[in-house]
């Protein structure tokens, strides 16, 4: 057992910082930006032809968050290659594993991180936007300057769970051949015949990378509770 033990988990560490931490971050990076968007879109008061947008912004929540993500998974690497449209699409639309992944995860996270955004938006109080405008700041410099600082403060921890998550959720990039952690125990336990032994270390090694990652999130948030304290005196 030891000497499985001992070969194996070299190679699920390198598939774990070569594959499964990159996936993670790089979704999860395009991801914010997309749930950010999409919480200032659904927020924004504006009417008329804006209106689409917010339909579409609501919609596109509704999708991600009504769907199990290893479908999406499916429907991106192993559909949409099936979406031809002549003269356009005549081939589909064939993307490599990793980029199927990072789209997937990303529009994924977006969708679910989003939804804390806008509410960490809306718990701040209407007052704060009522104080910029009074002292001449824009719409948008009270955004950035007032009120997406003390969202930050609100948003911090789901959003932290989210990112842990979404290292965990990874394992199903084997599905569509990715050469992550778990992909890469399935391989081993293919060749050594040892199923429980390779899933238990694999898992073992999820649990090491998501406890590190729970210390750093806990330093995270008192930093930014620091800072906002200060910038309160």
């Amino acid at each position: 057992m030891w000497e499985i033990i001992k070969t194996s988990l070299p190679q699920l560490l390198a598939a774990g910082f070569k594959y499964t931490i990159p996936l993670a971050i790089i979704s999860f990076f395009f991801g914010i930006i997309i749930a950010l968007v999409t919480a200032l879109t659904r927020l924004s008061r504006q009417r008329g032809p804006f209106m689409i947008l917010k339909w579409i912004a609501s919609f596109y929540v509704w999708l991600f968050r009504s769907t199990p993500l290893l479908v999406q998974l499916f429907i991106v690497f192993f559909g949409l290659p099936y979406l031809r449209i002549k003269g356009i699409l005549p081939h589909g639309i064939k993307l490599e594993p990793f980029t199927a992944g990072i789209i997937t995860f990303s529009l994924n996270t977006g969708a679910y991180a989003s939804e804390t955004i806008r509410a960490a938006i809306s718990s701040v109080p209407r007052g704060q936007w009522e104080a910029g405008a009074a002292i001449g700041m824009t719409r948008l410099q009270i955004l950035w300057r007032i009120i997406l600082p003390q969202a930050l403060r609100v948003a911090l921890p789901p959003l932290s769970n989210s990112f842990i998550s979404l290292v965990k959720d990874t394992s199903l990039a084997a599905s569509i051949t990715i050469m992550e952690m778990f992909a890469v125990s399935q391989q081993i336990a293919a060749g050594n015949y040892q199923p429980l032994l390779m899933y238990t270390l694999v898992a073992m090694v999820y649990a090491v990378f998501t406890t590190v990652l729970s210390y750093l999130q806990g330093y995270l948030e008192r930093i930014v509770d620091r800072q906002v304290n200060a910038n309160n005196r």
